[in-house]
C-alpha cells in the first residue's frame, strides 16, 4: 500500500491540496468489485495480475452498475442518480460535485489515449477515472498543479468492447507506477446499460470542459449540477454513441454557481451552450457520418449541454443560455411522442 502524501506542483491552483482522488474512490471501487454478481458485472484478472471488470461486454450490466461506474468516473467527488424525466425518455441521468474541477477535469474526462498495435487488430481507448491523476500523462494537470500519489487500488475506466492487451495493461503500471494487482480495468461498452448510462452522466464534465476551453477561470467555478435524458442503449455502437451525445448536446442542462464578474458569467452563459457551434442542428450520428467517421474534423465547440444558468454568488445575478431541443432528442432516441386521449 502506497501511503506517501500526494506530490503536488508548486504552480496551479490545486497546488498543496492535500485531497486524494483515491481515497474518496477507493470504497466505490472495491464495491464493484466485492458485489460484481449483484451488479450483472464480471471481474477476472490479466495474465499480469490486473483485476478486469466487464460491465456489458459478455455480461449484463446495468444501471446501477452504470451509476456507480460514473461515480468512479468522478474520482468518488461526484454523486449521481437517475431521477424523474419528460419528453423522449422517462429517466434523467441526474449529476452533482463535492469538488466539481478535480471531479470532473482531473477524473472524470477522457484525456489518456492508451493505444497497441496497427491496422484492423488495433486497440485505442480514452481512458478516464482516477489513474489519470497518478500518471500525470495530459498537460491539464500541469495546469491544475494536482497530482495524486496516495493509492491503493486505482481505476481507469476504458469505453471499449475489448479487453485490453498487455501492453497497453504494461503502460498504465509504468504510468501510474502501480502493480497490475492495484490496477482495475473497467470496461464499459457504449451499446450496454452500464455503458449508456456512464456517457450521459459526462453531462457536467462536458460542460466544465468547454468552459475550460473558452478561457473561463476554473478557480470561479463554485458548484455545478447537471442534468440530461437517458435514452435506451443502441443496437450498434455508432447508435449508441449517437444517441449519448445527443443526451447531453440538445438535452443537457447544466446549473453553474461562480465567482467574479457579472460580465465573465453571462459571457459563459451565452457561449457555452452546444447551439455556439456550426456543427450544431442535426443528430451527432449524422455530424459524424458527414465528417467521413473522423471525430477530429467535428468541431470542438459542439462537445457542450445545451442549455445552462450561471449564477453568480458574488452578485447574486443569474445569467441564462441555449435551450433543450425536444424534436431532435425524439428523432435521435427512435422514440414516438405519447398520443393522449381523442
Amino acid at each position: 500500500m502506497n501511503t506517501t502524501p500526494p506530490v503536488l506542483s508548486e504552480a496551479g491552483p490545486w497546488a498543496g491540496s492535500a485531497l486524494s482522488l483515491h481515497r474518496q474512490v477507493a470504497p466505490l471501487v472495491r464495491r464493484l468489485l466485492n458485489e460484481a454478481d449483484t451488479l450483472r458485472v464480471a471481474v477476472s484478472r490479466s495474465a499480469e495480475g490486473a483485476w478486469l471488470v466487464d460491465a456489458g461486454i459478455r455480461v449484463a450490466g446495468g444501471l446501477e452498475a452504470g451509476r456507480l461506474i460514473a461515480e468512479i468516473c468522478m474520482g468518488g467527488l461526484g454523486r449521481i442518480s437517475l431521477v424523474p424525466s419528460q419528453g423522449p425518455s422517462r429517466l434523467a441521468v441526474s449529476v452533482g460535485s463535492l469538488e466539481p474541477v478535480l471531479a470532473c477535469l482531473g477524473s472524470q474526462y477522457a484525456g489518456w489515449s492508451l493505444s497497441a498495435g496497427e491496422g484492423k487488430g488495433a486497440f485505442h481507448a480514452l481512458g478516464s477515472g482516477p489513474a489519470r491523476a497518478l500518471a500525470q500523462k495530459e498537460a491539464l494537470f500541469a495546469e491544475l498543479g494536482y497530482q495524486d500519489q496516495v493509492a491503493d487500488l486505482s481505476a481507469l475506466v476504458l469505453e471499449v468492447d475489448q479487453e485490453p492487451p498487455a501492453e497497453v495493461i504494461a503502460k498504465v503500471m509504468r504510468d501510474t507506477g502501480l502493480p497490475a494487482g492495484q490496477l482495475v480495468f473497467i470496461l464499459t461498452p457504449t451499446r450496454s446499460l452500464a455503458g449508456n448510462f456512464q456517457v450521459v452522466a459526462r453531462v457536467l464534465e462536458v460542460a466544465l470542459h468547454k468552459a475550460h476551453a473558452l478561457g473561463f477561470d476554473l478557480t470561479h467555478i463554485v458548484d455545478g449540477v447537471g442534468h440530461a435524458p437517458l435514452p435506451s442503449p443502441g443496437a450498434d455502437f455508432l447508435t449508441g454513441m449517437g444517441r449519448t451525445n445527443d443526451a447531453i448536446l440538445y438535452g443537457g442542462t447544466i446549473q453553474l454557481y461562480v465567482r467574479g464578474s457579472d460580465a465573465a458569467a453571462e459571457d459563459l452563459a451565452q457561449r457555452l451552450p452546444s447551439s455556439h457551434s456550426r456543427d450544431y442542428g442535426k443528430p451527432f450520428g449524422q455530424v459524424f457520418k458527414e465528417y467521413k467517421y473522423d471525430f477530429y474534423q467535428i468541431d470542438a465547440m459542439l462537445f457542450a449541454p445545451a442549455a445552462v444558468t450561471v449564477s453568480n454568488l458574488d452578485t447574486g445575478r443569474s445569467f441564462a443560455g441555449g435551450a433543450v431541443n425536444e424534436a431532435l432528442l425524439y428523432q435521435s432516441f427512435g422514440t414516438q411522442p405519447a398520443v393522449g386521449p381523442a
